[in-house]
């Protein structure tokens, strides 16, 4: 049912992704000129296109796993996507800011520890989807 726990995980989840698109993972005081993230002063998803797509991509995939309740097993394999999805966007994001060379310059934003955030939303949902899908199972034994 759309009323589970695991809702509130998945929605939480794809929340932390779509914010992710607002905050910047981190800013400097002022533009560096030789840098290719910290150019405008601010590192965040509009730095790369591909960090744009996956956390859109990550958030989207968060929203369709809620509404497909009925279907705990695409339900459970989209999470585990999302999941993936974000670990993917989070990993990339660290790559872009290590080898920039800028970081002793730079401070860290919120927004560097949302897809942490979310990966861990996504697997606590996994975890309560699995439950809903064990009770199932044994509620169909007894019958």
């Amino acid at each position: 049912m759309i009323q589970r726990i695991q809702t509130l995980f998945l929605l939480l989840g794809g929340a932390a992704s779509f914010t992710t698109l607002a905050l910047p993972f981190a800013t400097t005081g002022q533009a560096i000129a030789g840098s290719a993230i910290f150019g405008d002063q601010v590192f965040d998803v509009n730095d790369h296109i591909a960090l744009l797509a996956i956390f859109a991509v990550g958030g989207a995939l968060a929203v369709a796993a809620i509404f497909l309740f009925k279907k705990r097993q695409v339900q459970l394999v989209l999470s585990l996507l999302a999941a993936l999805v974000n670990a993917g966007g989070g990993i990339l994001a660290g790559a872009m800011y290590s080898q920039d060379g800028h970081q002793s310059e730079a401070t860290l934003g919120a927004g560097i520890a949302l897809p942490l955030i979310a990966l861990a939303m996504h697997m606590i949902a996994r975890k309560f989807i699995r439950k809903d899908e064990q009770l199932v199972k044994s509620m169909d034994r007894l019958r």
